[in-house]
C-alpha cells in the first residue's frame, strides 16, 4: 500500500518528508461481529454531482469529478466542513465495494491528507479530515485559545466526521458501508487507538502504525533528550552518527544469523553488549571525529533509558533501542539530533510546541529553559486527558467483534517501539490472552524508520490482512513485508513476525540473492 504523508513538508522539520498491579480477569473471546450482506448497490458507481448540497447539521457538501492520474484512480472528491473548522473530504471510487476506510492524520495535523491509492482502487470509500483546524502541523499553536479545536485534535474530531460521512454514504448508495475501517500512522495511530479505547463501535477494524499514543510521555522524553543534546559538546553531526551506528551493527548486526545492515534480533542487542562506553574520547572531551564525549555518551545514555513523570498519574516512556540504522538520512539526524542543528530536529520541535502551547501556555517560553517536564502535574494530566490513548482495557472494541493490528518499525526513531511494546503487553495483561490472540495482533519491521523507510523491508498491505480477517475469519500469523525500489519492483523481503518473534536467517552463508529472499527466514523467539 502507498504512504500518505506523514509530516507536512512546509515545517521547519522539513526533511521529515511524511513524515508519538493486578488487573480483572477478562471475559472469554467473544464471536466475530454480525456482518451486513452485500446488496446490489455494492459494484456501482455514484453520481458525484447529486451529492453536493446540504446533508443536514449546517454542513454543505461540495462535489467534484477527479480524472484519473498515473498515480491515482479517477474519484469523486466531496468537501465539507462542520462548523466552524473541522473540515474533511469523502472520496467515492469508480466502483464501490460496500466498505469504507478512514485514513488518520499526521504530526499535529491542520490539513486534510491526501488521497491513498490502494484503498480507492480496491474499491473503498475513503474519509480523512484536517482534526478541526488549519495551520503548520508540527505546531500545537491551534490550542492556546481554543478549547474546541484541541478536544477536536485529542479524540473528537473522526467520531465527527464518521457521523457525516456515514450520512454521505447512505446518500450515495442508499445503504451505509458494510464495514468501516481505520489506518493511520504516527498521529493516526493514536487516533485509531483513541477510536478503539473512547469509540469503540466505530470501527469494525483498526491499523495503528507507529502510533504516536502516549503524549506525555513521549514529549517528556523528546523534552529531556532536547536538554541533554544542548549541554556543550553534546552536539551530535553526521560522522558521530555514523560512528555509533557502525559500532551497534559491529556489535549486533550478525545476531539474527546474517550480517545485512539489519539488527533484527534487538532482544539480544542489549547495552552491555554494545557497550557504548568503548567509544569515549580519553579526555572525556570531543577529540574528533573517532570518539564520542562525556556529553555525547550522556546522550546516548538517555536515548536508550525509560523515563518517569508525575501528575495525578505516572506518565511512563520507554527507551530507544539502539538499532545500527541511526545514521540512516531519516533516522537519528532528522529526528534527535538535527545532524547537530537541535533546533529543527523533530523530536525537538514536538516537545517545544508541546512546552509552549500545552504547559507554559506562554509562545515566548523557551523549552529548553523550562524546568523537570513534570513540575506542572495539572498541566500533563490535562494534556493527557485530551491526546493519550494509553488505556489497555479494549474489551469492549473486542466485545463488538473489533480487530486491531498494531505495527511499527523496528528502528523508529521518532516513538520508541519498546513503548509500543509495554502498552500491547499492559492490553494483554488487562484482556486476556485468549482475547488478545482473538481479536489483536502485533508486528515489528526490522530495520524500518518511523511509518516506512529504513533499510528494511517496510511494505505490507494490512488492509487487506483485516479485511480478510474480519469478512473471512481469515486470522493473521506471519506477513511478508517487501522493500521497493522507485519503479515499484521488490529488491527484497523478509517474514513480518508476530512480535516477539524475529526473522532468523537460515539460507546460505554469502548469497546475496539469498539473504534478499523472504523464504530463507523463519520467525523465531529471542
Amino acid at each position: 500500500m502507498e504512504f500518505t504523508t506523514i509530516w507536512p513538508a512546509r515545517t521547519v522539520a522539513a526533511a521529515l518528508a511524511f513524515v508519538l498491579l493486578d488487573v480483572v480477569h477478562a471475559a472469554q473471546p467473544v464471536a466475530a461481529p454480525h456482518l451486513r450482506a452485500p446488496t446490489s448497490a455494492m459494484g456501482t458507481e455514484t453520481d458525484c454531482t447529486a451529492l453536493s448540497g446540504p446533508i443536514g447539521g449546517g454542513v454543505v457538501l461540495n462535489a467534484t469529478t477527479i480524472p484519473e492520474k498515473s498515480d491515482m484512480p479517477a474519484y469523486c472528491r466531496v468537501t465539507g466542513t462542520i462548523a466552524p473548522s473541522l473540515n474533511f473530504e469523502i472520496r467515492f471510487p469508480k466502483t464501490w465495494n460496500g466498505k469504507l476506510y478512514y485514513g488518520g492524520g499526521g504530526g499535529y495535523n491542520g490539513f486534510v491528507p491526501p488521497p491513498v491509492a490502494a484503498p480507492l482502487r480496491q474499491g473503498y470509500v475513503e474519509v480523512a479530515s484536517d482534526s478541526g483546524h488549519q495551520g503548520d502541523g508540527m505546531s500545537a499553536a491551534f490550542v492556546l485559545n481554543d478549547e474546541r479545536a484541541a478536544r477536536l485534535f485529542g479524540s473528537e474530531a473522526v467520531p465527527e466526521v464518521m457521523s457525516i460521512a456515514l450520512k454521505v454514504v447512505a446518500k450515495a448508495y442508499g445503504m451505509p458501508p458494510v464495514r468501516s475501517y481505520f489506518e493511520g500512522y504516527s498521529t493516526g495511530g493514536r487516533e485509531g487507538l483513541m477510536a478503539v479505547q473512547r469509540n469503540p463501535e466505530l470501527f469494525d477494524g483498526v491499523i495503528a502504525r507507529a502510533p504516536a499514543f502516549n503524549w506525555v510521555g513521549f514529549n517528556g522524553a523528546f523534552h529531556r533528550i532536547a536538554q541533554a543534546l544542548s549541554a556543550p559538546g553534546a552536539e551530535f553531526k553526521a560522522a558521530k552518527i555514523a560512528l555509533l551506528a557502525r559500532h551497534v551493527r559491529q556489535a549486533c548486526d550478525k545476531l539474527d544469523g546474517v550480517v545485512d545492515g539489519i539488527v533484527a534480533n534487538p532482544a539480544a542487542c542489549t547495552a552491555r553488549r554494545v557497550n557504548v562506553a568503548a567509544l569515549r574520547c580519553s579526555s572525556g572531551k570531543d577529540a574528533g571525529e573517532h570518539c564520542l564525549s562525556d556529553a555525547q555518551i550522556a546522550v546516548v545514555t538517555q536515548w536508550i533509558t525509560d523515563v518517569k513523570f508525575q501528575g495525578s498519574n505516572t506518565y511512563v516512556a520507554k527507551g530507544f533501542n539502539l538499532t545500527g540504522n541511526e545514521d540512516d538520512p531519516m533516522n537519528f539526524g532528522v529526528w534527535v539530533s538535527g545532524n547537530g542543528d537541535l533546533k529543527v530536529a523533530g523530536q525537538y520541535v514536538m516537545q517545544d510546541t508541546a512546552v509552549k502551547y500545552y504547559l507554559a501556555k506562554d509562545e515566548t517560553a523557551d523549552s529548553i529553559a523550562y524546568g523537570p517536564w513534570d513540575k506542572k502535574p495539572a498541566a500533563l494530566d490535562a494534556m493527557a486527558t485530551l491526546n493519550d490513548a494509553t488505556d489497555p482495557d479494549i474489551r469492549p472494541f473486542i466485545g463488538h467483534g473489533g480487530k486491531l493490528i498494531v505495527w511499527q518499525g523496528g528502528a523508529d526513531a521518532a516513538l520508541s517501539v519498546n513503548s509500543t511494546i509495554d502498552y500491547m503487553k499492559q492490553m494483554r495483561q488487562v484482556v486476556g490472552g485468549e482475547n488478545a490472540d482473538h481479536s489483536t495482533r502485533f508486528y515489528v519491521a526490522p530495520g524500518v524508520n518511523h511509518c516506512e523507510g529504513g533499510v528494511g523491508p517496510d511494505h505490507t498491505d494490512l488492509l487487506s490482512v483485516l479485511d480478510n480477517w474480519i469478512a473471512n475469519g481469515a486470522e493473521p500469523g506471519t506477513l511478508i513485508a517487501r522493500k521497493l525500489d522507485e519503479s515499484g519492483r521488490v529488491v527484497r523481503a523478509l517474514p513480518l513476525c508476530q512480535y516477539p518473534q524475529y526473522p532468523r536467517y537460515t539460507g546460505p552463508r554469502h548469497d546475496t540473492a539469498a539473504i534478499r529472499s523472504a523464504s530463507n527466514y523463519v520467525c523465531t523467539n529471542p
